[in-house]
């Protein structure tokens, strides 16, 4: 697909879609472009109102044209996924001469390199194709088709400014894709080892240093949570580092980890059988780590970035870690197991250590699909946010308002102390209660913090792998990429013009 720039509006295109924002933002289009309505101007107000998901097609001049709705006042998300589901929906009938009519916007509304890359963003996402697997190929987009070309029509004193928002959002769309398949794959299509290349490969191609640590590695470093959770497992455990240094001086430290369970069974504490299948995606964490990196490195973003990934899958075997075990940890501190199936704290906790005694980070942020109370809470359209620092807290909050990646933030009380107190241990990392779950679980997570003073626990177990337009069943949403990006330039922006 190639994406063009242009401010000239007399072309014909094959296909002509003019995103609508609400019955106010659909009367100043109509005003604007007389000639597209002059005899169907009455149906139009009738039939189409602008609201979110709504999508109209007429013909005029020997050309389709669709009425995108987005709602009234849309922001970055439901424009991304207003476009991706129109790419998707109406994949047969777009053809592969696009012209998006972007020179007239809502009122309000200033900024249209920000439109025109969710516009972008959104288009090449509905590109993607789930059925990877599958023994014959389905029939491909037609904007996948090398003459396929979209054609962005704005005012001539954006061309420039838009046309680097429409390369930015390629960008960010092609690593999005690249996740979808990691996240999306079976579990014997995706081992520890396919995340270590994964990144390796990306590291090489993008400039960044990768280590990956192999089981006796592990061992000898002495992170024993990880090797407990992997005690079961036919599969090794890989612990996975990832450092991008941007240029400049005195640039912010900042560490990511990433929760990266291949396939979660539960472990002896087994699931139900119902959802287990889906467990593949219990990896999410790692996934917005690894497509954190690549595009931070791909945006030449001027901060040292550390991302950081225990993985192993959580299987069950005679060797299995067995409720009521007491393990060590990286950290030096004891850990009672009393539910197996909440490992991917295990996990984290020696990775949060890790990143804290080997790289001392300015602010320390962990991703992780832990729980199902998190859930439970938010459904599947936003994700828990924790943080023992209100301004990384705030900032996280922009970021996810501004990506549409949206974050909530919930309580990290000392009270829910009692709910992790083991009589035989340091912590438990499970307390049997029936609620406030994805609150107790961000507890057993901060005491592995170290008190570090700048500290964020994403618990994104309900957006990672969610409902989308690509199937009827769940599949990967590449949440944590944008959100984590939007923030890093709000903070390297901050950092440049003095404090909030």
């Amino acid at each position: 697909m190639t994406i063009e720039v242009s401010h000239q509006t007399q072309h014909r295109f094959q296909t002509l879609v003019l995103p609508v924002a609400g019955s106010t933002h659909l009367k100043a289009i109509m005003a604007a472009f007389p000639e597209l309505f002059a005899s169907i101007a009455d149906y139009i107000r009738s039939d189409f109102k602008g609201e979110a998901g709504e999508i109209h097609q007429f013909y005029h001049a020997h050309q389709r044209v669709f009425l995108v709705g987005l709602g009234e006042h849309p922001k970055f998300g439901e424009l991304l996924k207003a476009f991706r589901s129109f790419g998707i929906k109406c994949k047969n009938k777009i053809g592969v001469e696009l012209g998006i009519q972007l020179q007239v916007l809502p009122e309000g509304y200033a900024d249209l390199a920000t439109w025109a890359e969710a516009v972008v963003n959104g288009l090449f996402l509905s590109t993607y194709q789930l059925g990877k697997f599958k023994s014959e190929a389905g029939e491909a987009h037609p904007l996948l088709e090398e003459k396929a070309r979209v054609s962005l029509l704005v005012p001539e004193s954006t061309e420039d400014s838009v046309q680097k928002a429409a390369q930015r959002a390629q960008l960010f769309a092609s690593t999005q894709l690249e996740i979808f398949d990691l996240v999306n794959a079976p579990a014997n299509h995706k081992s520890p080892q396919d995340l270590a290349r994964w990144a390796k490969n990306s590291g090489k191609k993008f400039g960044y240093r990768v280590q990956v640590l192999d089981k006796d590695a592990i061992s000898a470093q002495g992170m024993h949570a990880l090797l407990a959770v992997n005690q079961g497992s036919a599969e090794p455990p890989a612990f996975i580092t990832m450092e991008y240094r941007g240029k400049g001086e005195n640039i912010p430290t900042i560490a990511l980890v990433g929760k990266g369970v291949t396939f979660d069974t539960g472990g002896l504490s087994i699931k139900p059988s119902t959802n287990m299948h889906l467990m593949k995606s219990d990896m999410g964490g790692a996934a917005a780590v690894l497509g954190t990196l690549e595009m931070a490195a791909r945006l030449e973003l001027p901060v040292h970035l550390v991302g950081i990934i225990p993985s192993t899958d959580n299987c069950v075997d005679a060797t299995a870690l067995k409720p009521g075990d007491v393990i060590g940890s990286y950290s030096g501190k004891t850990i009672e197991v009393i539910d197996t199936d909440a490992e991917g704290r295990l996990i984290l906790a020696d990775g949060l250590a890790y990143a804290i005694k080997n790289h001392a980070p300015d602010i320390l942020i962990d991703l992780a699909t832990l729980t199902g109370s998190a859930v439970r809470t938010f459904g599947y359209h936003a994700a828990a946010l924790f943080s023992n620092d209100e301004n990384l807290a705030r900032r996280l909050s922009r970021a996810g308002d501004a990506s549409g990646e949206r974050v909530w933030q919930l309580p990290i009380w000392d009270v829910y102390k009692e709910d992790i107190k083991s009589d035989i241990a340091d912590v438990k990392n499970f307390s049997g209660k029936p609620a406030a779950g994805a609150i107790s679980a961000a507890k057993f997570l901060e005491f592995f913090t170290d008190n570090h003073p700048s500290w964020a626990h994403l618990d994104i177990a309900g957006v990672a792998f969610s409902e989308t337009d690509y199937s009827p069943a769940k599949s990967a949403s590449g949440f944590g990429i944008r959100l984590l990006i939007t923030c890093l330039e709000d903070l390297l922006h901050h950092s440049e013009t003095g404090p909030e």
